[in-house]
């Protein structure tokens, strides 16, 4: 089935090809939300803007409209499930005009633990819908939860019936290679480029499946949030980990995004 909303692509219909990918930011969380879209258009940003509640998602697609590079996927931040659980079925209901979904996922963190059996409820129901539509291109959110995750989406969501991007990725290499095995993408974002236990685990990354994200404004640069222009310094430092130049990185993560949308 056919959405209503428009393909993240760089084919002929877009004026100007994106030069820059951001897969995972929270546009509408900047207090100058319609400035950052205008400011993704002038820049040539790929952007996914995710939502955190079904409820923010017909707002936040009405205000990126008329973009050139911006999107918006539909969310359910596990998060908020304990307080938001109910917005399930209003999900439900928009998923069908909806190709991009997220934020969504498991997160086994000290302060969301308890809502842990409702948060795999509501993600599999979730990876069970997109695969019943097809076409979804997914964005997880997987903290202390990366093997509950890949079990989620090994059982409910075929490779064939949509794509996941796991976002933020803070798994083991064995469970990286396990996520590309399922045809997993990975969204890599500044902050985790920092760490050098993180650098080593996505120099491990097949740089075929690599994007780039900033999830702003969460991470932060010198006291300020960043925007999704900042990841053009994202994929210089993502160039001195494996080693190239940061002009042919740029084309490749395009190319990544391309290849990504079109196997959904």
């Amino acid at each position: 089935r056919r959405t209503s909303e428009a393909v993240m692509t760089t084919d002929a219909t877009t004026r100007q090809p994106p030069r820059w990918v951001d897969f995972h930011c929270h546009l509408d969380l900047y207090r100058d939300h319609a400035a950052v879209i205008t400011e993704c258009d002038r820049e040539c940003v790929a952007t996914l803007a995710v939502t955190t509640t079904p409820k923010a998602w017909k707002r936040n697609r009405e205000l990126a409209s008329r973009s050139e590079h911006v999107r918006v996927a539909l969310g359910l931040h596990p998060q908020l499930v304990a307080e938001r659980a109910s917005e399930l079925p209003l999900f439900e209901a928009l998923l069908p005009d909806a190709r991009y979904v997220g934020e969504i996922g498991l997160d086994a963190g000290p302060r969301f633990y308890r809502s842990f059996p409702e948060q795999e409820r509501i993600f599999e129901r979730i990876l069970r819908s997109c695969a019943e539509q097809g076409g979804k291109v997914l964005t997880v959110h997987s903290v202390r939860a990366v093997r509950k995750v890949l079990d989620h989406i090994e059982a409910a969501l075929p490779a064939d019936r949509g794509r996941v991007v796991l976002h933020w990725f803070t798994g083991t290499p064995a469970e990286a290679r396990r996520a590309a095995a399922l045809g997993c993408y990975f969204s890599i974002n500044s902050e985790m480029l920092r760490s050098p236990k993180h650098r080593k685990l996505v120099e491990g990354l097949p740089l075929e499946r690599l994007l780039t994200e900033t999830d702003g404004p969460f991470v932060e640069v010198e006291g300020a949030p960043v925007r999704p222009v900042a990841v053009s310094d994202t994929v210089r430092d993502l160039a001195a980990v494996f080693a190239t130049d940061k002009v042919l990185l740029a084309g490749k993560i395009i190319s990544n995004l391309r290849a990504l949308v079109s196997a959904a």
